[in-house]
């Protein structure tokens, strides 16, 4: 993309630059003051419950990476290595699940599991790895589909066995992929919040949950604020370990287009046919117990819990106090805006990123700060920094659909930038000898590039924004809850009919975000998109 003046790159560059400062470094910033005090943070420190809420999340995070690392190697070992009947379906299905809303998966599994289990730490943790398996899929799966056979063919007949040529040859070779990963699966499993609040036992807390009950249930702002400055803490030094540790085992590889086959022998055949039925029950399980919940009832199955969605009373006289209609208006309203609000400042930021060059990156590691960032901590950052005038905004419709973007505009980014980077200068060239100013020539040429990742990014902030759970328990009204707020309540009452329209609403939100998702499947970039953020900005 050919220089633009620097007049237009600033003022390209104004609002979401603008936008970021306001509504993400300001409230960090927020944060950060409100825990510089000795007492709060001695206090709280102080607190034997800190510290085993930390090591709770803590280990629960290792563990659950660590099984998703092991569970997710054998359906990342045939989609790289083999072509077999069904292997998109399975690639489909395994990432349909990552997109969930996490208040659907915690749902599928509260749905999935036999009561005893599906309120444990045990149901977190299988929730979890569920949950992350295309991270190692989408990951590992690339590399380890282009590595070159000949070294594995070589070890083999020379005589090693099957383990040894995988722990010997493909294990190191794959060992950046690995690291990624599993830096990637660690921080979702570290700051799981929707999870947790659904399956999570009633003394389960991660470090997210903590921060969500000093703040809003017991109304301890400084302890909440504390808490949430460890956990960023804690965080940034798995960033850093995850990036040296890549650098460390990064090694040139001769890597091939693609390494996969037809299954040849009959123990190939077997064990494909093993791992990839294994791979669907345990994806499909969850989502197919999930359905079946909405339509059951203590006196068999019904269809009561759809048709009386709309209902606000259980009984005359007693209100259910949520209306789980108005609930879906208020998640569509977020949504629309959100997606408005992340397309403009997504499509600003890419523009002038591209344009930019290399002083582009930094607006461009800006953009994608949020990512790094758990949405309960933006969302708490916001609702302590805009509580007292002159910027008291807690009340403002738009807050909510500002948070959703927040987490979304990175996603826009993503998708334009790489378009707009390949642009072929010589287009530029072209419309410079026809007589085109640059402002003329980026217009003609480039803008006409912007539509489809606009589309693939604004269906992304879509579903982003709907199933958003974490910021927007802190930032929305008793008046205006969302979707997943409803589910969360809905599944949290007495009651066989209440939780059964629970079930319902989550059916409902993973029809929806998948439905979504898999639209920009279809156009061929979410491979594309899904590396570039792993990747991060060049």
């Amino acid at each position: 993309m050919s220089a633009l003046p620097r007049r237009v790159i600033a003022a390209l560059s104004i609002p979401p630059s603008v936008g970021l400062a306001v509504f993400y470094v300001w409230p960090l910033l927020t944060l950060s003051f409100r825990a510089i005090d000795g007492d709060a943070v001695q206090t709280t420190l102080g607190r034997r419950a800190t510290w085993e809420v930390a090591w709770f999340t803590l280990w629960q995070a290792v563990v659950s990476t660590l099984m998703t690392l092991v569970v997710g190697l054998a359906p990342a070992y045939i989609v790289a290595r083999f072509n077999f009947r069904g292997r998109q379906l399975l690639l489909g299905l395994i990432t349909a699940l990552f997109v969930l809303p996490t208040v659907v998966m915690g749902a599928a599994f509260l749905a999935l599991l036999p009561d005893g289990m599906n309120q444990s730490i045990a149901a977190v943790i299988a929730a979890h790895v569920v949950f992350n398996l295309a991270v190692v899929v989408r990951t590992v799966g690339p590399l380890w589909e282009q590595l070159p056979s000949d070294m594995e063919g070589a070890a083999a007949t020379l005589g090693a066995s099957p383990w040894r040529v995988f722990t010997m040859i493909t294990l190191p070779l794959i060992r950046p992929a690995l690291v990624a990963a599993s830096s990637i699966v660690f921080i979702f499993t570290f700051t799981s919040f929707g999870v947790v609040r659904v399956i999570g036992a009633a003394g389960t807390r991660t470090l997210e949950v903590e921060v969500w009950r000093q703040a809003i249930q017991l109304g301890d702002i400084r302890t909440a604020v504390v808490l949430s400055i460890l956990q960023m803490v804690m965080l940034a030094a798995v960033v850093v370990w995850s990036s040296r540790a890549q650098r460390r085992y990064s090694q040139p590889l001769g890597l091939e287009p693609s390494a996969r086959r037809m299954p040849r022998r009959g123990s190939e055949r077997r064990q494909v046919a093993l791992i990839g039925i294994t791979s669907f029950a345990v994806c499909g399980a969850p989502l197919f117990a999930l359905a079946a919940r909405s339509f059951s009832t203590p006196s068999g199955w019904s269809i009561a819990a759809w048709t009386q969605l709309g209902r606000t009373e259980v009984r005359p006289g007693i209100r259910l106090g949520i209306d789980p209609l108005d609930a879906v208006r208020n998640s569509v309203e977020n949504a629309l805006w959100a997606t408005l609000f992340a397309v403009v400042i997504g499509a600003l930021a890419s523009l002038a990123i591209a344009a930019a060059r290399n002083t582009g990156r930094f607006l461009d590691v800006g953009m994608m700060l949020p990512v790094g960032t758990s949405a309960v901590t933006v969302g708490f950052g916001m609702l302590i920094t805009f509580d007292q005038a002159p910027y008291d905004w807690r009340a403002e419709w738009w807050l909510v659909p500002i948070g959703h973007a927040l987490v979304a505009v990175p996603f826009v980014v993503r998708a334009t930038v790489g378009v707009l980077r390949s642009v072929d200068p010589q287009l530029h060239a072209a419309a410079a000898t026809l007589g085109a100013s640059p402002t003329r020539a980026w217009q003609t040429v480039v803008v006409p590039f912007l539509w489809r990742p606009l589309t693939v990014g604004a269906t992304l902030a879509a579903a982003i924004s709907l199933g958003e759970f974490g910021a927007t328990s802190f930032l929305s009204r008793s008046d205006s809850e969302t979707v997943p707020i409803a589910i969360e309540q809905l599944l949290g009452r007495t009651g066989s009919l209440l939780q059964a329209q629970g079930y319902a609403m989550a059916t409902v939100l993973a029809v929806v975000t998948i439905a979504l998702v898999a639209a920009v499947d279809r156009s061929h970039q979410l491979r594309t998109l899904a590396r570039s953020t792993i990747n991060g900005p060049n």
